[in-house]
């Protein structure tokens, strides 16, 4: 192909690009096309790659005359797709009306809810339709109060387990929701339904489950003939509702002062599916409900005959449950505050979804 013939050819090319472009309808159509000629094996791309074929003294020559033609086409592409964004443009402004700009502007949404809270009131609400009472206890409890009373005294290697935030006035940051069970009994007496959501301080190693600051929800039902099948079939009910799933439960021996028998009773890891991951400690499993039969000696501290009556009580992990119903790996991010790290409601009203932030 000598000169002549190439400035036909390039012409051949651009009267078929404007004849395709006045039909492209999209940008999608138009981006095509693009790649058809400027691609990288497009009708414009080839002349390049033919410019060792031309004498040494005309490829300069060729070479600007193919480099001309591509910015002229390029730049009828550029002009197409403008006209394409304001046509549709228009057509938007027109199915929705006229705007008026002396309307008011709509306010963004200034917050959300927070998964720890949203989790706490489905619990919530699932305790009240069984009967239970919602009460609260202070966040700074007496020794009496969140060991003693407990079956926890001075001298017990409980207290070891519970590595504690002492203030200098003699109490404590409440390592657990238990107290409650304490001042519920001394309030009420037997029998009696009680739950007490709230926030819980453990002076511990922070790690992907476990952090100095987490919410519980203490549970405590004291009536005639209660036993340990109550408490299991309650738990499985509770985290099945909660999950909107059905939830594999593994219950297990566990030892706490305040209970005999204890159990723990741990959930199948959301995370991970059961195969093992940080969040479970590689184990498939997570706790979140450490529970069991309400030991004699917290019955007769709270003046109740432990002959005459029996119950259980739980301390149901918030913080943990909220991570498996919404799929959050890390405990840490719940208290960090960087919604670029946890997860953020797309709508409110029933039930919340999430999705990841970007």
């Amino acid at each position: 192909m000598d000169l002549h013939q190439l400035r036909e050819r390039i012409a051949q090319i651009e009267s078929e690009v404007a004849a395709s472009l006045t039909k492209a309808g999209s940008g999608d159509a138009v981006r095509g096309l693009d790649n058809r000629v400027l691609g990288k094996e497009g009708s414009l791309s080839a002349l390049i790659t033919s410019i060792k074929e031309y004498p040494p003294d005309q490829r300069g020559q060729v070479g600007k005359l193919v480099n001309e033609a591509k910015a002229r086409v390029k730049a009828s592409f550029e002009a197409r797709l403008a006209e394409l964004r304001a046509a549709d443009a228009q057509a938007e402004a027109s199915a929705a009306g006229a705007f008026d700009a002396t309307l008011p502007g709509v306010a963004a949404p200034m917050g959300a809810v927070h998964p720890v809270t949203a989790v706490q009131w489905e619990v919530e609400r699932l305790f009240e339709r069984l009967g239970f009472t919602l009460e609260a206890g202070p966040e700074m409890e007496s020794e009496y109060n969140n060991f003693e009373a407990l079956n926890i005294p001075a001298s017990h290697p409980a207290r070891d387990m519970q590595d504690t935030f002492w203030l200098t006035n003699g109490m404590v940051l409440r390592t657990h929701t238990s107290p409650v069970q304490h001042r519920s009994m001394k309030k009420f007496g037997p029998p009696l339904r009680v739950i007490a959501p709230g926030r819980c301080f453990r002076y511990e190693t922070i790690d992907a489950s476990h952090e100095n600051t987490f919410h519980q929800i203490e549970g405590l039902l004291i009536d005639r003939d209660i036993g340990l099948p109550h408490l299991i079939a309650l738990a499985k009910m509770l985290l099945t509702e909660v999950m909107q799933r059905e939830v594999e439960l593994r219950v297990r021996p566990g030892y706490f002062p305040f209970v005999e028998p204890g159990l723990e009773i741990d959930m199948n890891c959301r995370i991970c599916g059961g195969k093992g991951c940080p969040t479970c400690k590689n184990s498939g499993w997570v706790e979140v409900l450490p529970a069991g039969m309400v030991h004699p000696n917290v019955l007769r501290a709270g003046s109740i005959d432990p002959d005459e009556w029996s119950g259980f009580a739980f301390g149901l992990g918030l913080t943990r449950l909220a991570m498996m119903k919404y799929g959050i790996r890390d405990i840490r991010v719940l208290n960090s505050g960087d919604l670029r790290a946890t997860v953020s409601p797309v709508r409110l009203g029933g039930p919340i979804v999430w999705e990841k932030s970007a």
